[in-house]
């Protein structure tokens, strides 16, 4: 039996294939070119604003970078890719034979890294006397992971350390295998002749987010019959990860995405753990022995203080122009793309996406745009009362089309409206502005009127609401203290609901309304009948 057994032992080591660690490992060059895309966060509603200290979106990275493999397997590392990656997104492309595995590393350079993987290997422990200031180094092994305390073992025995009082450090003559600062990402390939190819990894991360912002300033008059303004709009991209991005081609992509994946649940960064040692309790001369010491552990020390975020406005190492005035001409802009049923953003020139950082890209700046200043107001029976008039809603109204002024598509974001005036430009209103594509009617609400109010009622002695009456008397008192001329949009009430005579009404939004002109330091009276649809 036992001789029989040989020839199947030796058989069962030719059908196993070579051990992965087995494979030479190439390290691929740095990235040549590099392409980071963007995603919004997709459950950020309107008037959500980006998380800059957890960010919810995502991006798509691509890199190209050369590799030299030699013939037969070997093991591809591509080091410095985002911490945030999606390691079961990634693809490989311009490999002759293709990916066998792929792998994250799940530990990055860290005190406690460094130690599990210098166990029994030698280390030289230096301490400094107090006392003269002498420092004397010596050899040691280290004997314990870095689970608690650290024992090393030295020609005068066994020793914790960083339990002596003295100040101690451990000095590494390398780095063990397979330990980097930044994260790794490899792939395992097989290339029977060997040769150097360029290769593209593409893949995605968490932990990015982009927003966009508004400007428009309106000009001074306010003539209601040629009304102008400038809008300026801006790209904010996030990044939260650690690690940089220098020289990447930079587009934003606009929309919402159906995303089913736990990206974050899928992106879990590697660690970079401390070393945490525990000392037994030694006492003192005036304590004598150690008295016990009971409930919780001391916590660990907290973590480093996160590194400030990096404001930079259009940041083209080529670009010199100053940025942050609004009515500053724009050098970069992004131009706008057709990805699908979605738009994206490029930025014409290779940027820097900084780690922790913020970064601003103009992507609109259009000057002497056509709008309509309106005040709105909701006159249905459901709104009527004797409570007084009541101040009407200012809308700045335009078309996002050519003709005024427009005709691109507007992403979600914040706008600021300033009104220009011979003292300079002051803010007049902040509005969420969803999402506007070529061609609609774009309108933003810049609050209550105090010189335009309304009032609504019935005219009769009694309310007819309810009482089985066929039609009712309605009334609207509309009074202007404004020096120029404006236009009232009234809101009747559903159609579904409500019929009227003596209006020429239209539908818009679902509501009829009329559009009333009200002259300068004047009043205009509205009469008209309605009545319920019968069911």
């Amino acid at each position: 039996m036992a001789r029989s057994s040989l020839p199947i032992l030796s058989l069962l080591a030719l059908a196993i294939p070579a051990a992965a660690q087995d494979r030479t490992v190439v390290e691929a060059s740095e990235p040549e070119s590099l392409a980071v895309t963007v995603y919004r966060d997709p459950n950020r509603g309107i008037g959500g604003t980006m998380n800059t200290d957890w960010p919810q979106g995502f991006a798509m990275i691509s890199e190209t970078r050369t590799v030299t493999l030699p013939p037969g397997e070997s093991r591809i590392r591509f080091e410095g890719v985002a911490e945030g990656m999606v390691a079961v997104s990634a693809i490989v492309t311009g490999l002759p034979g293709g990916t066998i595995e792929k792998n994250r590393n799940a530990d990055l350079l860290s005190p406690a890294a460094l130690v599990n993987g210098s166990l029994g290997n030698r280390v030289t422990i230096t301490r400094t006397s107090p006392g003269s200031g002498e420092a004397q180094s010596e050899d040691a092994i280290i004997r314990t992971r870095a689970d608690g305390g650290l024992v090393l073992q030295t020609q005068e025995g066994f020793e914790a350390v960083r339990c002596s009082g003295l100040p101690e450090r451990l000095t590494f003559d390398d780095v063990p295998a397979g330990l980097s600062a930044d994260p790794i990402f490899s792939i395992d390939t097989r290339d029977p002749g060997g040769g150097t190819y360029t290769v593209t990894l593409s893949y995605l991360a968490w932990g990015f987010d982009w927003g966009a912002s508004y400007v428009a300033t309106l000009h001074e008059g306010r003539d209601p019959d040629n009304l102008r303004f400038d809008l300026t709009s801006w790209l904010t991209i996030l990044n939260d990860n650690g690690q940089s991005f220098e020289d990447a081609e930079l587009m934003a992509v606009a929309g919402t995405l159906n995303v089913t994946s736990d990206l974050q649940g899928l992106s879990d960064p590697p660690v970079a753990r401390p070393l945490r040692l525990t000392c037994y309790p030694i006492g003192s001369t005036a304590a004598g022995s150690p008295v016990p010491r009971f409930g919780y552990p001391p916590p660990p020390p907290p973590p480093p203080a996160m590194m400030a975020r990096d404001a930079v406005v259009v940041t083209a190492s080529r670009v010199q122009n100053e940025m942050m005035e609004s009515a500053a001409p724009v050098a970069v802009m992004a131009g706008e793309e057709q990805l699908g049923d979605l738009k994206l953003y490029r930025v014409p020139v290779p940027v820097d996406v900084n780690a922790q950082g913020l970064k601003q890209v103009a992507f609109l700046r259009e000057e002497s745009v056509e709008g309509e200043l309106v005040y709105e107001s909701e006159c249905s029976p459901w709104q009527w009362d004797e409570s007084g008039p009541r101040a009407t809603r200012i809308m700045l109204e335009t078309v996002n089309d050519e003709d005024h002024g427009l005709g691109v598509a507007l992403p979600s974001g914040t706008v600021s409206v300033f009104e220009r005036g011979p003292r300079g430009e002051l803010l007049v209103a902040e509005e969420d502005l969803r999402d506007y594509a070529s061609g609609q009617d774009v309108e933003l609400a810049l609050g209550d009127s105090s010189q335009v109010f309304v009032g609504c009622n019935y005219v009769g002695d009694e309310d007819p609401r309810g009482s089985g009456a066929q039609w009712m008397n309605a009334r609207a008192v509309l009074t202007n203290a404004n020096p120029h001329r404006i236009t009232v949009r009234l809101e009747l009430g559903s159609p579904a609901r409500w019929r009227f005579q003596g209006l020429r009404e239209r539908i818009r939004n679902g509501q009829r309304i009329i559009e009333v002109d009200v002259p300068a330091n004047g009043t205009r009276t509205i009469n008209w009948k309605v009545g319920e649809v019968s069911n």
